[in-house]
């Protein structure tokens, strides 16, 4: 496979809250990829800002350590690192004060893109936008990326969207949402639309569900504060899983294009039923031998916030009528897997008999780890002694269908950024999106708050609660094996 990388415009890119978590774990070594492959012109610069009081000299060695430890070695070269480390430049700044900004607007260039990346608290994003058009940092043509959470609720995001569309306009605000990033993601799309064999099958006549999964095998270390007053339903499924489901959901644009797109998303969120409390399962992890428990890693003893949720949905429109999308994610489980599950009906006779039992089609589009597809199909079990028959994958796990280079294919953060620059906001999040997810979402949080339910314990390094079976089970049906 030939891989073709596209260069972007030049462009000044500042990075605010550049020397956080996220900017070292992510931001920079996506970057510096971009720049090891080609794809940064040679005068692209990326200018970090923060409270920290540090110089240029000191944001570089601080860039480089973040490199050492998240770029693998074979990856970079210290040439490259050396090039890349040249990009960079620092600025202290007070992103509610006036310190800083001067400096600043003095540092970005004439006639480049200008892209200013949020990656700090959402109660700075007003602030930071408001001294971006004080200091005539923020033209026409610039883009901000806000990072979520976006909002914990319909009314906080819909007081985030109007401070920010005081100051810029929807063109130019980028939501953004990782997970829309990742090549299978996408990939979801293309086998949609770009398949005959699939999208006439894409409905209530042939599929019989849909499993929507992601499992974490990690707890809320760290982030017990932030968490226990999010939990998993605005922290995973408010954003990442209903993103999931739209691209699943979704009918066809009329074109790839930012806003035929993203007006498809939103039908499918708009179409969404209300969800009775039975068809929710909340749970929290103990700790029988996998370290400590949620309760003791958050500040409140008596939390009845959920670390693990499971649901049943549905959609009412012609397409999904009668066909339930079960979504589940929860942290502390037996693996890190997620994935995309649709699930076709049976044949509707079955010439081999009864004792053959039921074989049905699961397409499965894998997230992580090992990013591909697989097709279930059934078959003649090889050998002699009848027909009996088994279900086998035809499996495409990009690593061995597209080669060695399919490892140079960018990650979740690389690609969005670059979208950024390019100006292309088919994989972001459009405001009236974001509104919407909180409308479906807020009165089942106000439901379970308002009733008192506490969430099932589950053990960590299991599938989550057995209550969460029981959504299936009753209807027949399982969840399929999360498997490390």
């Amino acid at each position: 496979m030939v891989s073709r990388v596209i260069p972007v415009e030049d462009f000044d890119l500042v990075i605010f809250g550049g020397t956080g978590d996220l900017a070292r774990r992510k931001i920079l070594p996506g970057l510096f990829r971009r720049y090891h492959s080609g794809q940064m012109p040679p005068g692209a610069r990326i200018i970090g800002a923060a409270r920290a009081a540090i110089d240029r000299k000191g944001y570089q060695k601080e860039v480089a350590a973040a490199l050492e430890e998240f770029v693998p070695k074979g990856a970079r070269s210290a040439e490259t690192v050396k090039g890349f480390l040249e990009s960079l430049d620092y600025v202290t700044i007070d992103a509610t004060g006036d310190g800083g900004w001067k400096k600043l607007a003095g540092m970005l260039r004439a006639n480049v893109v200008h892209a200013f990346y949020f990656s700090v608290a959402p109660s700075l994003f007003g602030a930071l936008a408001e001294r971006l058009h004080e200091h005539g940092c923020a033209g026409p043509s610039c883009r901000i990326v806000v990072e979520k959470p976006f909002g914990r609720d319909l009314e906080s995001a819909q007081a985030l969207n109007r401070t920010l569309r005081d100051h810029f306009d929807e063109s130019q605000i980028y939501r953004i949402d990782h997970y829309l990033g990742k090549e299978t993601v996408q990939n979801l799309m293309a086998v949609r639309f770009s398949n005959v064999l699939f999208e006439p099958l894409w409905n209530a006549q042939y599929i019989d569900h849909v499993q929507i999964t992601v499992a974490e095998t990690v707890g809320v270390d760290g982030r017990g504060a932030y968490y226990d007053k999010s939990g998993a339903m605005r922290d995973m499924v408010q954003n990442h899983l209903m993103q999931l489901l739209c691209l699943t959901a979704m009918e066809p644009p009329s074109r790839f294009d930012p806003d035929a797109v993203r007006d498809e998303k939103l039908k499918v969120i708009r179409a969404l039923e209300p969800v009775d409390p039975e068809d929710i399962v909340r749970g929290q992890y103990t700790h029988p031998d996998k370290g400590m428990s949620y309760l003791e890693q958050v500040d409140d003893p008596d939390s009845i916030t959920e670390s693990y949720i499971a649901m049943k949905l549905a959609i009412s429109n012609w397409r999904w009528a009668g066909v339930p999308f079960y979504l589940r994610t929860g942290k502390r489980l037996k693996a890190r897997y997620s994935e995309i599950a649709i699930v076709f009906k049976d044949a509707p006779h079955s010439i081999f008999g009864q004792a053959q039992g039921r074989h049905r089609n699961v397409l499965t589009i894998r997230l992580q780890p090992n990013e591909g597809m697989d097709l279930f199909v059934t078959i003649k079990e090889p050998g002699p002694g009848g027909m009996r028959l088994v279900d086998v994958p035809l499996d495409m796990t990009f690593a061995d269908a597209l080669g060695p280079e399919v490892e140079d294919v960018p990650d979740a953060y690389e690609r969005l950024i670059m979208d950024v620059i390019r100006g292309n906001q088919t994989l972001f999040m459009r405001g009236d999106e974001v509104e919407a997810a909180w409308t479906w979402t807020d009165p089942l949080i106000k439901g379970w708050t308002g009733r008192g339910d506490r969430p099932y314990l589950y053990e960590s390094g299991s599938t989550g609660p057995e209550e969460a079976a029981m959504l299936l089970h009753s209807e027949g049906r399982r969840w399929r094996e999360i498997r490390p």
